[in-house]
């Protein structure tokens, strides 16, 4: 949740920049740096573009529903396996 989020300021003890949130610890995870934060909204955005256009194909019953979620599932997985790319885990 974002009410769980410290600001720099709570993790430091100084000032925090304004609209800057640093993410309560996660195990296996570490904060990351602006540019990889970046990156990782790029992914995010192009997983809502693809959302949008799952969607399109969804409302055409005439197209084979089997294949379209099977395409969904590895969008998924690929978008999943880039922002863990950016995020670099240490856990399983």
């Amino acid at each position: 949740m974002i009410n769980d989020a410290i600001t720099p300021a709570d993790a430091t003890g100084g000032t925090a920049a304004p609209g800057v949130l640093i993410q309560p610890a996660i195990t296996g995870y570490r904060q990351l740096g602006a540019a990889e934060a970046a990156l990782m909204n790029r992914i995010k955005a192009h997983g809502q573009q693809l959302e949008h256009l799952v969607a399109e194909l969804r409302a055409q019953p005439e197209l084979d529903q089997r294949w379209v979620s099977i395409g969904t599932t590895e969008l998924q997985q690929g978008l999943m396996a880039l922002t863990r790319a950016v995020a670099r885990p240490t856990t399983f």
